[in-house]
């Protein structure tokens, strides 16, 4: 099983990126997956999360209304648009899959895990 996230970068605050998570070894559609990021010094944070049919979602209230996940299961690939983008979100963001359809915020209930991104915001 492979995770692997793309997408970060240095952006300005109040702008966007758009990470990806491409996962191959997996059934893609017998899994759901969630966003997390960890800043230096801070535990793992659960960001977003989906299910299997992209049905339904999860958020952070630190990010709703800022953060979109979304799934294309043909592409094998997890997305979280990040809009109106701040400081405190800088962090490395991790894409993680759990070997079952419905939704958790806990980093504990995920089998597979990428390496991680990191996403900077300047002020």
């Amino acid at each position: 099983v492979q995770i692997v996230e793309s997408g970060g970068g240095l952006v300005q605050a109040g702008g966007s990126l758009r990470l990806s998570c491409v996962a191959s070894g997996v059934t893609f559609d017998d899994y759901a997956f969630g966003w997390f990021r960890q800043a230096p010094g801070k535990e793992r944070e659960s960001v977003a999360a989906i299910s299997w049919s992209g049905g339904i979602t999860y958020y952070a209230d630190s990010v709703k209304g800022r953060f979109t996940i979304s799934r294309d299961n043909a592409k094998n690939t997890v997305y979280l648009q990040m809009n109106n983008l701040k400081p405190e979100d800088t962090a490395v963001y991790y894409c993680a899959a759990r070997r079952a359809r419905g939704i958790s915020s806990r980093p504990d209930e995920y089998d597979y895990w990428g390496q991680g991104t990191q996403v900077t915001v300047s002020s």
